[in-house]
């Protein structure tokens, strides 16, 4: 079992910034590909970032690319999503996923632990 608990959710204005951590238990933590996906209001959630296990390859969405960075810590069992030049349609709940298939995708179905979401909302 994999445990992944998000934070560092809140409220900031536009073009602020803000940083996401997830903390994951168990000893394989650094065999993840770990992901960041959303969900606004009324929207299906959907794939944000994703990181290789070693860090080395990373994979973000259009809207996302270029603003936000995913990085992890294998030490410290831990995933980040740097978030900066938020814009309002970046609102939404940010969800931790584990993918203990180590291959890099978007795909949610693929992920195999999720974490409880953390909410960012940004105001305009």
């Amino acid at each position: 079992q994999v445990q992944l608990v998000e934070s560092g959710g809140g409220l900031v204005q536009a073009g602020g910034s803000l940083r996401l951590s997830c903390a994951a238990s168990g000893r394989t933590f650094s065999s993840y590909v770990m992901g960041w996906f959303r969900q606004a209001p009324g929207k299906e959630r959907e794939f944000v970032a994703a990181i290789s296990w070693s860090g080395g390859r990373t994979y973000y969405a259009d809207s996302v690319k270029g603003r936000f960075t995913i990085s992890r810590d294998n030490a410290k069992n831990t995933v980040n999503l740097q978030m900066n030049s938020l814009k309002p349609e970046d609102t939404a709940v940010y969800y931790c996923a584990a993918d203990t298939h180590a291959i890099l995708t978007m795909t949610q179905e693929r992920y195999d632990y999720w974490g409880q979401g953390t909410q960012v909302t940004v105001s305009s």
